[in-house]
């Protein structure tokens, strides 16, 4: 693939009116939203959740691309079809979570480095031969007192240029995703300033491992406030800290920013995401790249019955609908209250 094909990837991804679904939550993480709806996590019903999802009638119309989990891009649908499959067959492009979790890293006590360089060449090279065009790499940054720290910033940042360089020698587009979480009590202000700590680093190492910037996709968090704060989420300022963040540190060649909903509620995610495309042009495409705030009510609905699937389907379609209309600043509380209906 030459770099023409990297950019045509990531303009693709951030085509007007689209976003991309993050369907790649680990066995572990997608145990735990199971079994908070009642559902058994095993392979077969990991398949039939992910099956209903990429199944939805029209669901093409929103998405450009979905991250698969490693075991997503190897199964198959009940009617013997491989799931990536059924994605292109919509036209919307496959891509595949590369990196291999977090683990401590040593002597930065409470902070993690995402692991997954080891053998990542060989790895990237079976997922393109599988279909897959992009891959995702995800950081995990944690405010605290003293952190985080330079050091973290730095071991991460390397790590996910590196990704990226992997991936694009491969000729797959990388998507990078440092996120900033929001657990704890800290302020807006101080997500924002860690925020951009974080992308002036990742972007300085990007830089000299030597990335196509053309050639990639950003998957930062928003700037908002710890889920323990008592500031309001409200969405004027975190359009405005958020897009003052990227403008300090986000280069104007890179295609797009696709955004995390991280942990806010979907009607949160949407209504950020709005509130940045109503404030006028940016050097970037605005859109998302959420999971959560686009599956949360379809697989409460669904809840492993074969029966739900249709209005799992449904809500799945409308939770996307509402993503897009922000992707573009549309989004309105009217249109809201009309999902808010069917969901009851």
């Amino acid at each position: 693939m030459t770099d023409l094909d990297l950019i045509t990837t990531a303009q693709e991804l951030v085509a007007e009116r689209k976003g991309i679904l993050a369907a790649d939550e680990s066995t572990g993480t997608i145990t735990r939203r199971f079994s908070a709806v009642g559902v058994e996590s095993t392979p077969e019903t990991r398949r039939d959740y992910r099956q209903m999802l990429f199944t939805t009638p029209r669901i093409e119309t929103f998405l450009s691309g979905v991250i698969l989990y490693d075991e997503t891009i190897r199964q198959s649908t009940t009617d013997g079809v491989l799931l990536r499959d059924v994605l292109v067959g919509k036209g919307i492009i496959p891509g595949i979570k590369v990196d291999m979790g977090t683990t401590e890293l040593a002597n930065f006590p409470g902070e993690v480095v995402t692991e997954g360089l080891d053998g990542l060449r060989e790895r990237l090279a079976e997922y393109r031969d599988m279909g897959a065009r992009f891959c995702k790499w995800r950081a995990v940054i944690r405010i605290g007192d003293g952190t985080p720290t330079r050091g973290n910033l730095v071991a991460n940042a390397h790590a996910m240029a590196r990704y990226a360089a992997l991936c694009q020698e491969m000729g797959l587009m990388p998507i990078v995703e440092p996120e900033v979480l929001m657990d704890g009590d800290h302020t807006l202000e101080r997500c924002e300033r860690v925020t951009t700590a974080t992308l002036h680093h990742t972007f300085e190492q990007l830089f000299e491992q030597r990335v196509l910037l053309e050639g990639m996709l950003l998957k930062p968090n928003m700037v908002v406030p710890g889920k323990g704060s008592l500031e309001d989420m409200d969405p004027t300022a975190v359009a405005e800290a958020t897009l003052r963040t990227l403008q300090r540190t986000v280069p104007a060649a890179v295609p797009g920013v696709v955004f995390l909903s991280g942990g806010q509620t979907p009607e949160q995610a949407t209504m950020n995401l709005n509130a940045m495309n109503q404030m006028g042009e940016a050097p970037w495409e605005l859109t998302f790249s959420f999971a959560r705030a686009l599956q949360g009510p379809a697989m409460e609905a669904w809840s492993g019955k074969a029966e739900n699937v249709q209005i799992a389907q449904e809500l799945f379609y409308q939770r996307a609908q509402l993503a897009s209309a922000a992707r573009e600043g549309e989004y309105s509380e009217t249109m809201e209250r009309a999902t808010t209906r069917l969901s009851g």
